[in-house]
């Protein structure tokens, strides 16, 4: 069985596209209420029953699910496991916790639905005990529908960062002064969207153009799930406006390349010293009582693979060169995953893309007053909200959608 999601994606944006067609002045649409049955699963209304062979690749894999809790558990009280292995070990069980506590759920309900099921028999001549049976045989149903789509959405194939903390990174392109001020303007909207999120937003470095914009500016974000919900923002953003530099009036076409990067932990990537170079200077600045007269800047090489991270953003050399070896190991662990990624899947770059920074994800028309999304085709027209941060979960939450859709339709023909 293959669910035809992209069918009733399209269907379903084709829907929320005229909704903004013009400013909207009402609240933004609840993506789950609206969404397709098997995306419905947290809501009031009836569970939709999911088909039979659905039903048997889910049991296959709640049951390797179980079986690999009891292996990892068993790992763990074995005294001659290494304390990475211990780590590791501990790191799965977390991410399997979810899913075990729904599936212990599911196993009681359905414990009850088989009780239920003998009382029914037992009591046929007995109507009140009958309709009484038959009430909660009906609740009974109802919650099992409902922990099953819970257990279908906790075991879709999903990116292992997504819980992560970012880092992000924001580079002028094409356009030379016009396009580091609208990095400095993209940079910002980001500042503003995450604060309105309740994340903790931290500049790591930025470079400055003549004109004060950015050249290059990069900021660590942490907060519950950020990862998962900005990693769709890689990518171009391409700027469409009368640029302050231009005395005739006309419209300029600028870029600015966005990478959103997971932060590493000690588990996912180990740094050795004979792997780096390390390197002090002296911080640029504007002079004058603020002079760097110290070699405060911090200039990191991971000899391996050629990569450099130069911080300079603070007066102190130790934090410079800590946010330095925060970034070279986001670098690092955001490689290895795009490797893995690459040698099992497909799906992202097939139907929403790989986010990779040489594709044009949006465009920003100032003009129009108009934001476009090409990934899925939706038109937002107030570039002035999203520029400070408002409305940004439009596009987010229809990405985070189709890659959820795609999900499932990969998910149920895997087998």
């Amino acid at each position: 069985m293959r669910f035809r999601g992209s069918f009733t994606f399209r269907r379903f944006l084709s829907q929320f596209r005229k909704q903004f067609d013009s400013k909207s002045e009402f609240p933004l649409p609840n993506f789950r209420s609206r969404a397709p049955f098997f995306l419905r699963s947290y809501s009031s209304e009836v569970q939709a029953q999911l088909s039979p062979q659905l039903l048997n690749i889910m049991e296959q894999r709640l049951s390797a699910v179980e079986h690999r809790t009891a292996c990892l558990n068993k790992l763990l009280n074995q005294p001659e496991a290494s304390p990475s292995e211990y780590a590791r070990a501990n790191k799965e069980l977390r991410k399997l916790s979810g899913s075990v506590d729904l599936i212990n759920e599911l196993r009681t309900i359905q414990k009850e639905i088989d009780g239920l099921k003998s009382l029914m028999e037992e009591c046929s001549e007995d109507k009140d005990m009958l309709n009484m049976a038959t009430e909660e045989m009906g609740q009974a149903i109802e919650e099992e529908r409902r922990l099953q789509n819970l257990l279908l959405k906790s075991l879709l194939p999903k990116d292992d960062a997504n819980e992560r903390d970012c880092i992000l990174e924001v580079r002028a392109g094409t356009g030379g002064e016009e396009a580091s001020l609208f990095a400095m303007d993209i940079f910002r909207m980001y500042e503003k969207y995450a604060l309105k999120k309740g994340w903790k937003f931290e500049v790591v470095d930025i470079a400055q153009s003549d004109l004060k914009g950015y050249k290059e500016a990069s900021a660590a974000i942490a907060g519950v799930g950020v990862y998962g919900k900005l990693k769709f923002e890689s990518g171009i953003h391409r700027v469409q406006r009368v640029p302050v530099t231009e005395k005739l009036g006309r419209i300029h076409t600028s870029a600015v390349s966005v990478a959103i990067l997971p932060q590493a932990d000690e588990v996912d990537v180990q740094l050795k010293n004979e792997d780096l170079r390390i390197d002090t200077y002296r911080s640029g600045g504007s002079g004058g009582q603020h002079a760097n007269t110290t070699n405060s800047a911090v200039r990191v090489i991971h000899i391996p693979t050629g990569i450099m991270i130069a911080i300079q953003d603070e007066r102190s050399q130790h934090m410079n060169k800590a946010k330095a070896l925060k970034v070279l190991c986001a670098k690092l662990y955001e490689m290895e995953r795009l490797r893995l990624h690459r040698s099992r899947s497909k799906l992202r770059s097939e139907q929403i893309g790989s986010g990779d920074r040489s594709e044009r994800i949006r465009t920003y028309n100032f003009p129009q007053g108009r934001v476009t999304d090409h990934r899925v085709g939706i038109t937002y027209h107030s570039v002035d909200d999203v520029m400070q941060g408002e409305n940004l979960d439009v596009f987010i939450d229809a990405l985070l959608l189709q890659e959820e859709m795609d999900a499932i339709a990969t998910f149920s023909s895997s087998q």
